[in-house]
Protein backbone atom coordinates (compact mmCIF):
# COMPACT_ATOMS: atom_id res chain seq x y z
CA UNK A 1 0.00 0.00 0.00
CA UNK A 2 1.73 3.47 -1.67
CA UNK A 3 0.31 6.48 0.74
CA UNK A 4 3.28 8.60 0.42
CA UNK A 5 1.81 11.42 -1.44
CA UNK A 6 -0.61 12.16 1.68
CA UNK A 7 2.44 12.58 4.17
CA UNK A 8 3.96 14.93 1.26
CA UNK A 9 1.29 17.28 1.77
CA UNK A 10 1.74 16.99 5.85
CA UNK A 11 -0.68 14.69 8.54
CA UNK A 12 -2.89 17.87 9.08
CA UNK A 13 -4.01 17.61 6.23
CA UNK A 14 -5.69 13.83 6.42
CA UNK A 15 -6.72 15.23 9.97
CA UNK A 16 -8.66 18.06 8.73
CA UNK A 17 -9.89 15.83 5.75
CA UNK A 18 -11.08 13.33 8.54
CA UNK A 19 -12.77 16.13 10.20
CA UNK A 20 -14.39 17.13 7.41
CA UNK A 21 -16.28 13.98 7.20
CA UNK A 22 -17.10 14.30 10.60
CA UNK A 23 -18.52 17.56 10.30
CA UNK A 24 -20.80 16.68 7.41
CA UNK A 25 -22.16 13.26 8.90
CA UNK A 26 -23.88 15.67 11.48
CA UNK A 27 -25.70 17.72 8.90
CA UNK A 28 -28.73 16.52 7.46
CA UNK A 29 -30.64 17.10 4.13
CA UNK A 30 -27.97 17.57 0.97
CA UNK A 31 -25.54 15.97 -0.19
CA UNK A 32 -22.06 16.62 0.65
CA UNK A 33 -19.73 17.05 -2.22
CA UNK A 34 -16.44 17.01 -2.56
CA UNK A 35 -16.24 20.72 -3.05
CA UNK A 36 -17.89 20.54 0.72
CA UNK A 37 -15.06 18.40 1.68
CA UNK A 38 -12.13 20.72 0.27
CA UNK A 39 -13.87 24.06 1.75
CA UNK A 40 -13.76 22.57 5.44
CA UNK A 41 -10.25 21.31 4.98
CA UNK A 42 -9.44 25.21 4.02
CA UNK A 43 -11.72 26.49 6.92
CA UNK A 44 -10.35 23.92 9.45
CA UNK A 45 -6.24 24.11 8.37
CA UNK A 46 -6.33 27.61 6.52
CA UNK A 47 -4.29 26.62 3.59
CA UNK A 48 -4.86 27.19 0.21
CA UNK A 49 -7.73 26.39 -2.04
CA UNK A 50 -5.80 24.99 -4.44
CA UNK A 51 -3.54 22.27 -1.48
CA UNK A 52 -6.85 21.53 0.15
CA UNK A 53 -7.93 19.99 -3.03
CA UNK A 54 -4.67 18.53 -3.98
CA UNK A 55 -4.94 16.46 -0.40
CA UNK A 56 -8.36 15.85 -0.66
CA UNK A 57 -7.73 14.49 -4.32
CA UNK A 58 -4.57 12.44 -3.44
CA UNK A 59 -6.59 10.69 -0.10
CA UNK A 60 -9.60 9.79 -2.69
CA UNK A 61 -6.90 8.60 -5.47
CA UNK A 62 -4.88 7.05 -2.70
CA UNK A 63 -8.32 5.47 -1.44
CA UNK A 64 -8.97 3.58 -4.80
CA UNK A 65 -5.78 2.73 -5.94
CA UNK A 66 -5.84 0.25 -2.99
CA UNK A 67 -9.37 -0.66 -3.30
CA UNK A 68 -8.49 -1.72 -6.94
CA UNK A 69 -5.70 -4.03 -5.50
CA UNK A 70 -7.81 -5.33 -3.01
CA UNK A 71 -6.50 -3.80 0.02
CA UNK A 72 -8.42 -2.93 2.68
CA UNK A 73 -8.54 0.57 4.04
CA UNK A 74 -9.25 0.68 7.77
CA UNK A 75 -10.34 4.53 9.34
CA UNK A 76 -9.91 4.30 13.13
CA UNK A 77 -13.24 5.77 14.01
CA UNK A 78 -15.14 6.60 11.04
CA UNK A 79 -15.09 3.13 9.27
CA UNK A 80 -13.50 0.06 7.08
CA UNK A 81 -13.74 -0.63 3.61
CA UNK A 82 -13.12 -3.40 1.79
CA UNK A 83 -13.38 -5.30 -1.73
CA UNK A 84 -15.68 -8.41 -1.61
CA UNK A 85 -16.20 -10.82 -4.21
CA UNK A 86 -19.87 -10.55 -5.55
CA UNK A 87 -21.33 -14.39 -6.59
CA UNK A 88 -22.90 -14.68 -9.64
CA UNK A 89 -26.77 -15.24 -9.65
CA UNK A 90 -30.22 -15.45 -11.61
CA UNK A 91 -31.78 -11.79 -11.80
CA UNK A 92 -35.04 -10.90 -13.94
CA UNK A 93 -35.34 -7.96 -16.31
CA UNK A 94 -37.94 -5.77 -14.60
CA UNK A 95 -39.63 -4.52 -17.74
CA UNK A 96 -39.60 -8.27 -19.52
CA UNK A 97 -39.59 -10.63 -16.47
CA UNK A 98 -37.10 -12.69 -18.64
CA UNK A 99 -34.19 -14.28 -16.53
CA UNK A 100 -30.75 -12.42 -16.92
CA UNK A 101 -27.75 -13.90 -16.10
CA UNK A 102 -25.37 -11.96 -13.38
CA UNK A 103 -21.54 -12.01 -13.92
CA UNK A 104 -19.20 -12.77 -10.72
CA UNK A 105 -17.17 -9.37 -9.85
CA UNK A 106 -16.32 -7.53 -6.92
CA UNK A 107 -18.31 -4.93 -4.95
CA UNK A 108 -16.51 -1.96 -2.44
CA UNK A 109 -17.95 -2.68 1.38
CA UNK A 110 -18.30 -0.17 3.86
CA UNK A 111 -18.55 -1.16 7.43
CA UNK A 112 -18.98 2.11 9.74
CA UNK A 113 -16.85 2.19 12.74
CA UNK A 114 -18.34 2.22 16.45
CA UNK A 115 -18.19 6.11 16.41
CA UNK A 116 -20.26 6.63 13.25
CA UNK A 117 -22.46 3.79 14.42
CA UNK A 118 -23.28 5.87 17.28
CA UNK A 119 -23.94 8.80 15.20
CA UNK A 120 -27.76 10.47 16.12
Amino acid sequence: MEFAPIFDLGHQYLGAILLAFNAFSRLEGDAVIKLDIINEVVNKTGITKTKAEMAVETVFESMKRALAHGERIELRGFGIFNVRPRKTGIGRNPRTGAEVAIPPGKAVRFKPGKELQSLQ
